[in-house]
């Protein structure tokens, strides 16, 4: 259950959530049990009015829920505590997403973001007992049809069209991992409220970090009603009470840092704060858990260009990770369990980041919550990917109030390290922006990504540092040699562009946040949506749950390259993981070997969102791909390589081994502190016989990857 974190929920306040809803098909008779959260789809499955969207190719015969009107809604009576207060809100956390409210028969209002929260106040509409709260949820698509026709450049995974018109999950109209089911419901937490006088909306909580290593708190409430207000605090630390008072700074006794997976423990605070009128009215209280922590980007001149790393606590670190697609079709009915299992899983493959990629959602509370304990730092899209978007007042006011609305919800979090304007706006529609055709376009982009949300980042979250797009090298540039000097990178010339898989030994670029390899998923998870006798990658089953255009035909030639041409599916399905992980792991391997002018590596993608061939390390019914497993080994916080010199450069097993004429040895560490350590090794040509072998004691310097030794054969 989505838990609001915007705000602190008023002693008055009734959780619509917990009431019996219904739903139907507007203009049906029929009224169907509903889940609150939850969308049309899971509704319509539960009722058994359809079949499993995700089985056979049924998702080809359920587009037309996209194109209705559904209707929600719920019978309750009003709480005497609700009714005595001044003020009486309803309050939405998410609707999803062309919604009209209606309270007793009156309109209360409409909306169309699905990315933000809502409140009215509706106390004149409200009886004792009785009352009916309804929403009609319009078609998004007839509101794409009619909305902007203006604007109409590509969307690169929509294959209908017109997605980026509206503020909705834009991967819902279909991506190349992920079904097209267009969805619609109240999506996350409803709920009544009753305030008077004043309200509490959250509490900014500024931490200064002293060189001594002492760490105060500033505590800056906010309220709905300007008012001289004072601040009770209680900070507590593992059930304990380690500071309580009277006032707005917080001195914390002995500070326990909170660091990334693999630098150090993971402290988490509990900080109430309770906030009453000078005259003692009580206003609010905030509770979270926080951790001590500074997180910077560090971008600075160096030798190579300009730095793209990440400080946390002053340390360097090198990002290892994965980036996160909502994780699964139907993202409103997703548990704590449902997260756990995937980062969890990341943890334990030795990772320290997640990048949210910006074509999903916000993620919600338990994901937060789970990343903030397992030492897991956020990199947050802001959500806009692969396509351009409107620049027209109504738009960008919608999305300043989506932005400060999500800022003010997570910049609490210890694990939250950046706000990221877009997922490749530039990377793939670079030719767009540049052609002095597509000025409005320009503009657009600019007003959004580059004035808008940069401003309301700086208004609200300060402290976290701001990058308008991945990938960005602080200016248009999509050239592979920029990336080596400056920003981030995307690198596809691997899978998109079929260059071997040598080319990733090629660019050392200074932050590498996206690249990756396709696989299928294993035969267990395939059984899941597919007919033993219709197993077929070719066939209609299976192409539908192959989504990347030509997508089977790379992996088939990748796989070729590299092994003897599989006997039967499963076994194709065997080689098509081992290769996903020789590729990933050739090009982390690389990437650690050129740090510090490198630090970072997160590959495409963690997750799935329904069982699929994909990019992803883990598959949608959590079994680990082959490249998770290799993942433990490639992150893990001491890392030896090896760098392979062939007759026509560096490959890493693309050449016969009378190719080969010499390996360099490699070690990476990521451990915070200096160790001591014996390196080994053997070298063996492909018959078997031994070539060179020996040891010796090496010692690791913590944050260093440094070359041990050359062999020539």
């Amino acid at each position: 259950m989505f838990q609001p974190d915007t705000h602190s929920l008023p002693k008055t306040s009734l959780d619509l959530t917990r009431l019996s809803w219904e739903m139907r098909q507007a203009g049906k008779l029929r009224w169907l049990p509903a889940s609150v959260p939850g969308c049309v789809h899971t509704d319509l499955l539960s009722a058994g009015e359809i079949p499993d969207p995700f089985y056979g190719t049924n998702e080809l015969d359920l587009q037309w829920i996209e194109e209705e009107t559904w209707e929600y809604r719920v019978t309750f009576d009003l709480p005497p505590a609700i009714g005595e207060e001044e003020n009486s809100d309803l309050v939405a956390d998410g609707l999803d997403t062309v919604a009209t409210v209606f309270l007793n028969g009156t309109e209360i209002a409409r909306t169309d973001n699905m990315f933000t929260g809502y409140r009215w106040p509706v106390k004149t509409f409200l009886r004792k007992s009785g009352n009916v709260l309804q929403i009609r949820f319009d078609s998004a698509m007839e509101y794409v049809r009619s909305h902007r026709r203006e604007h109409w450049p590509r969307e690169t995974n929509d294959p209908v069209g017109g997605s980026a018109r509206i503020r909705k999950q834009q991967c819902q109209f279909g991506w190349d991992w992920g079904p097209r089911l267009v969805t619609a419901g109240i999506w996350r937490g409803i709920r009544l409220e009753g305030w008077s006088k004043n309200r509490l909306r959250s509490v900014v909580v500024k931490q200064n970090h002293a060189r001594s290593g002492g760490v105060s708190l500033r505590l800056t409430p906010e309220l709905a009603h300007h008012e001289s207000a004072t601040c009770q605090y209680r900070l507590s630390f593992d059930g304990r009470i380690v500071a309580e008072g009277t006032g707005r700074t917080i001195d914390v006794p002995d500070p326990r840092l909170w660091w990334p997976n693999g630098q150090g423990d993971q402290p988490l605070y509990t900080l109430e704060v309770r906030v009453s009128a000078r005259n003692g009215r009580e206003i609010g209280v905030w509770k979270r858990r926080i951790g001590l922590r500074t997180v910077k980007l560090d971008r600075r001149k160096d030798k190579w260009g300009e730095s793209f790393r990440f400080l946390v606590n002053g340390r360097p670190m090198f990002a290892k990770g994965a980036n996160w697609i909502p994780a699964h079709a139907f993202v409103a009915n997703l548990q704590r369990s449902d997260y756990e299992r995937d980062l969890r899983a990341a943890a334990e493959a030795n990772m320290n980041m997640i990048r949210v990629w910006g074509g999903g959602i916000y993620e919600s509370e338990d994901f937060f919550d789970l990343c903030d304990e397992l030492g897991l730092l956020v990199w947050q899209d802001f959500m806009f990917a692969c396509s351009l978007y409107p620049g027209d007042a109504s738009f960008l006011k919608s999305i300043e109030a989506e932005a400060e609305y999500q800022i003010r919800r997570l910049r609490h979090r210890a694990s939250l390290a950046l706000w990221c304007g877009n997922n490749e706006i530039w990377h793939c529609n670079g030719n767009e922006l540049e052609d002095p055709k597509f000025k409005r376009f320009q503009k657009a982009a600019v007003r959004l990504f580059h004035e808008a949300l940069p401003a309301v980042v700086q208004a609200h979250d300060p402290a976290t540092a701001y990058w308008p797009s991945s990938p960005w090298r602080g200016d248009e540039s999509r050239d592979h040699e920029t990336g080596t000097k400056r920003g981030d990178t995307h690198f596809w010339d691997v899978w998109h562009g079929r260059a071997p898989v040598s080319d990733y030994e090629k660019w050392p670029f200074r932050f590498v946040s996206e690249f990756g390899m396709q696989s299928y998923s294993s035969p267990a998870t395939n059984a899941t949506f597919c007919p033993e006798d219709d197993n077929n990658i070719f066939g209609p089953v299976m192409e539908n749950h192959q989504k990347n255009r030509g997508g089977n035909q790379v992996i088939l030639d990748y796989v070729s390259r590299r092994y003897r041409f599989p006997k039967s599916q499963d076994d194709l399905i065997y080689l098509s993981q081992l290769n996903q992980a020789h590729c990933m792991q050739t090009g982390v391997e690389f990437y650690r070997r050129n740090r510090p002018r490198c630090m970072g590596a997160l590959y495409w993608q963690l997750n799935d969102c329904w069982p699929v061939a994909s990019w992803s390390s883990i598959e949608f019914t959590g079994r680990w791909r082959a490249l998770h497993h290799l993942a433990r080994r490639f992150f893990s916080p001491a890392l030896v390589s090896a760098q392979i010199h062939g007759s026509e450069g560096v490959t890493i097993g693309n050449y016969r081994s009378s190719d080969i004429h010499a390996v360099d040895l490699y070690t990476a560490s990521d451990l915070p502190e200096d160790t001591s350590a014996r390196l080994r090794w053997d070298v063996f040509h492909v018959n078997g016989r031994r070539l060179s072998g020996s040891s010796k004691r090496i010692r690791l310097r913590a944050g260093v990857s440094e070359s041990w030794k050359k062999i020539d054969l």
